[in-house]
């Protein structure tokens, strides 16, 4: 029997009326086993095979198929031998309700769960790259501290291959590049890597740039900032002359709440001085000056007597204390947040930290802040600080991620950029050049003790304060803990930075630990910069008379400058 009816000069077409059923019957009196519903699949696969066929290099690698009366196999199985890839994911096609074997072009999405294994697959390449990122790293600097820079080069290269398939953006993607970039510069560009890094005393202008943008975009500033604030607040209860002394000025952020603080003490503000400390402006201008101008200008506002001495010195221990000009009767704190481990040298050897530590006792102040990262980076063996860095860091860039939904995109990127300096610091630099020497809470306490301070509790204010902050950000990963009288911040289980209070161990009455309840804390706006740039009035300037001299005196390295 002919697959065509007689009479007829054309090939036969089913009519509006013909029924799938039909269709198969007719389909298997001609020879071929396919169904009606399958015909549009295998049409489409046709298509394929003969595209693929016309631009397929060797035809004869086609197998022999002597069965093509199975019309779908036969397709299928002649399409899997000329391409290596797998089909696309299907498209489905909407069936008309009222036409049984009538097909729209009308296409649905596909469905999700067939792109599932592709979405796990991926994310399993990136974990898989990012275990291998770890190894090579770890790998290459342990062939830095052998002295085998060849090796370490190779590493390198093949760190940027496996950089070159995972997301730069985030995660360990983001850290490896930056350790790996640290890493090359040590090898290459030692010299060059060390005068990027060394922080404030070179290129002033612009580390205090990202200094604020890092102020902005995580909590860990604001935190040190408040901390200390509360505790200042607290040792100056009932003494009416006061005297801060700030070992790392920058751009003042620290002191607008303070002000603001002592002029809503009840029985009224005290007198107060500060003192700032801060490195010489290499484009000569005087930011010192500035920074007391507009802080001189806030506390006139708020009617808090107020005096500001400005010292401009490379390093902190560069600095004497008869520059501080302390007088009779003051109430003296010394504030240093994320400063004095620039004075830290390598274990065994003679520091300045303690030299320095020694004139700040002899001062007899009621309270010393003191905030630093609660991190190690000052082991004498590199593989050791490299692998407490990378870790440390990374969690540093985690807790990034975690506030970025309150972080202006371009505060964000300059904070990395801060962060970045500091690993390239602790990786590239040796000897007087390192100054990111980072040491844990712990090691503070035996030196603090050791150079005459007792610590000095804080009390359930500055907790509050601390976290009342973290409610300003969205992580929700963040959380404040209490070790002992002192306060870390961290992100999850991870303490990154740490504040405790300390007072000489001669100095004249007690510290006081807590105010009551009903009296003044330091509030914040979120934004401490603003809170006193805002309120100048350039025409008001001339009420703040200012003077400045430079001592002839072997005064190492260090200027004066003073706004009454």
């Amino acid at each position: 029997m002919s697959p065509y009816p007689s009479g007829s000069g054309s090939r036969w077409a089913p009519g509006p009326a013909t029924s799938p059923a039909d269709l198969d019957g007719l389909l298997a009196g001609a020879g071929y086993r396919v169904r009606a519903s399958d015909l549009y699949d295998v049409a489409r696969n046709l298509e394929r095979l003969d595209s693929a066929i016309g631009s397929a290099p060797q035809p004869e690698l086609f197998g022999d198929h002597s069965n093509p009366s199975d019309l779908t196999a036969w397709v299928d199985s002649m399409l899997s031998e000329v391409t290596a890839h797998p089909d696309p994911p299907a498209i489905g096609l909407l069936r008309h309700p009222s036409y049984a074997d009538k097909w729209t072009d009308q296409i649905i999405p596909p469905d999700p769960s067939n792109q599932i294994p592709t979405v796990v697959a991926r994310h399993q390449e990136e974990e898989d790259s990012g275990i291998r990122l770890v190894h090579l790293l770890m790998s290459c600097a342990d062939s830095v501290q052998r002295s085998e820079p060849r090796l370490a080069a190779n590493l390198l290269e093949e760190m940027g291959m496996v950089l070159a398939r995972v997301n730069t953006r985030f995660g360990i993607g983001k850290v490896a590049g930056y350790f790996a970039d640290a890493i090359s510069r040590r090898l290459y560009f030692p010299a060059a890597a060390a005068a990027s890094s060394a922080g404030p005393s070179t290129g002033s202008s612009e580390h205090e740039l990202l200094y604020h943008h890092f102020y902005e975009a995580c909590p860990y500033l604001k935190f040190a900032h408040f901390t200390a604030n509360q505790a200042i607040l607290e040792a100056f209860h009932g003494h009416d002359r006061v005297h801060v002394v700030d070992f790392g000025l920058m751009q003042g952020l620290q002191w607008p709440a303070l002000i603001q603080a002592l002029a809503l003490r009840p029985g009224g503000p005290p007198f107060l001085r500060l003192t700032g400390i801060g490195p010489p402006s290499p484009d000569g201008r005087d930011s010192l000056r500035e920074v007391g101008l507009r802080l001189a200008e806030l506390a006139r506002s708020v009617h808090v007597r107020f005096t500001f001495r400005g010292v401009a010195a490379n390093r902190l221990d560069d600095v004497r204390p008869w520059m501080l000009q302390v007088a009779a009767g003051e109430a003296i704190a010394v504030n240093s947040v994320l400063q004095l481990h620039r004075l830290l040298s390598d274990p065994g050897s003679p520091s300045p930290v303690e030299s320095v530590l020694g004139w700040i006792a002899e001062l007899k102040p009621k309270i010393v802040t003191l905030v630093e990262q609660e991190a190690d980076h000052n082991k004498p063996a590199f593989l050791d600080r490299f692998t407490e860095a990378l870790f440390y860091y990374s969690t540093i860039f985690d807790s990034l991620e975690g506030a970025k939904a309150q972080t202006q995109q371009q505060s964000a990127a300059l904070a990395e950029v801060y962060l970045q300096r500091e690993i390239c610091n602790i990786v590239c630099c040796e000897g007087a050049s390192r100054v990111e020497r980072h040491e844990p809470l712990a090691m503070w306490r035996t030196r603090m003790g050791r150079t005459g301070f007792s610590p000095v509790h804080l009390g359930s204010n500055a907790f509050k304060q601390a976290s009342m902050l973290l409610t300003l950000f969205s992580g929700e990963g963040y959380c404040v803990e209490e070790d002992d009288g002192c306060l870390t911040l961290g992100w999850h289980s991870r303490p990154l930075i740490s504040a405790s209070a300390w007072r000489a161990d001669d100095s004249d009455g007690e510290v006081e630990a807590e105010l009551p309840e009903s009296n003044v804390t330091i509030n914040s706006n979120g934004n401490g910069n603003n809170t006193f740039i805002t309120g100048m009035n350039s025409n008001n300037n001339k009420n703040v008379s200012t003077s400045s001299s430079s001592s002839s005196n072997n005064n190492g390295g260090a200027n004066l400058n003073s706004i009454v």
